[in-house]
């Protein structure tokens, strides 16, 4: 399997994060390790030219445009619960020379993000700012010919626009994918007709609250073609069950697999083997089998 969105790179495993690669990678897991901002690009950089079998992404997230703390309600591990981030502006000339390492596959994630906005700054403002950092990282992804790797939350009509207008001006050919998707199923489908892919974390394996049938997200994996779906953990974030509540790790991800076959009643072979060719084929690369 590939875990297509991890940070494996960040504080929450520091000091461990040799064994954390290790482990993953000796059950079979190969990693794709995502950049945020100046220094976790350049740090997911160091650590994917260390190993067979993990790759880097480089980019600015949306939360990275402005500082803000906040809690995620979904996380109750200590070390993943506090998020803070720093104000940043994409940098292209030092974004562009990180992209000319060998192991970078992607240029992300970057996105639009309307529902973490701190509540003392301008909406309008904000929004305009994340939308500015937005282009400025696809119009290099397009120059240097890579994919995206996307986040969005709550702005997916306006994420959609902003691609659409790309690709209708023959931009972004290798096209992309949105990672932890959450959307609606008519939301994801606006995404795949732009050529886009649709990633899926351990949030997938989280029950309704009322513990009988599907959550509205469950469904939309339900009805997703396998063929543009990838699977990932956004570790160390967003543990599946049955590690719900603990800090999660990239080898989780064979929970994510699991959940996906059992919604869509197909083998889990069958979806370990067509998200991986997804992977391989959005990011140009090949799975690395364990020593």
């Amino acid at each position: 399997m590939i875990d297509t969105h991890c940070h494996v790179h960040f504080n929450a495993y520091k000091g461990e994060i040799p064994d954390i690669i290790q482990r993953s990678l000796d059950k079979g897991v190969n990693l794709i390790t995502v950049g945020t901002q100046t220094d976790t690009s350049k740090g997911a950089i160091e650590w994917a030219e260390k190993y067979d079998g993990l790759w880097a992404t480089i980019g600015l997230h949306p939360n990275h445009t402005c500082e803000q703390e906040f809690v995620d309600s979904n996380e109750f591990d200590a070390r993943t619960k506090m998020v803070k981030t720093r104000c940043e502006s994409f940098d292209v000339a030092y974004y562009r020379e990180l992209a000319s390492h060998p192991k970078v596959v992607a240029i992300g994630e970057l996105g639009l993000d309307y529902y973490r906005i701190p509540e003392h700054l301008n909406e309008e403002e904000v929004k305009i700012a994340q939308e500015r950092e937005v282009r400025a990282q696809l119009d290099l992804a397009n120059d240097v010919d890579l994919p995206v790797v996307i986040h969005c939350r709550d702005a997916h009509a306006d994420m959609c626009h902003i691609l659409k207008k790309y690709i209708d001006e023959k931009k972004l050919e290798r096209k992309g994918v949105v990672h932890c998707f959450t959307g609606t199923l008519a939301e994801a489908q606006k995404y795949h007709e732009l050529g886009f892919l649709t990633s899926f974390t351990g949030i997938i394996t989280f029950s309704s609250r009322k513990q009988e049938g599907l959550t509205l997200l469950q469904e939309v994996v339900r009805d997703v073609p396998l063929e543009m779906m990838m699977i990932e953990t956004d570790s160390p974030y967003l543990a599946p069950e049955p590690h719900r509540g603990k800090r999660c790790e990239p080898w989780m991800v064979e929970f994510v697999a699991q959940k996906i076959a059992e919604l869509k009643n197909i083998s889990l072979e069958e979806v370990i083997s067509t998200t991986t060719q997804n992977a391989e084929k959005l990011f140009g690369i090949s799975y690395t089998k364990p020593l």
